[in-house]
């Protein structure tokens, strides 16, 4: 059994150094799953979003669902 590496990335809006999360979005299509973690702690834990629950948050940023001002 071949097993995927993960293809850590983050926003191009994350460049300042910040809080910051990487997603690795290369195993949405062959598991169904989105790893997201923290980006200042590379070894920490890592949550693993169901691609459907992922794409309906990004859905909700992209349509100001999460605004505060």
């Amino acid at each position: 059994m071949t097993t995927e590496s993960l293809r850590w990335f983050k926003s191009s809006y994350s460049s300042n150094g910040g809080d910051c999360v990487e997603v690795a979005a290369n195993l949405a299509a062959t598991r169904g799953i989105v790893p997201v973690r923290d980006s200042k702690i590379v070894g920490g834990p890592v949550v693993e979003v169901p691609v459907t629950a992922f794409a309906a948050f990004v859905a909700g940023v992209q349509g100001g669902t999460f605004d505060t001002v």
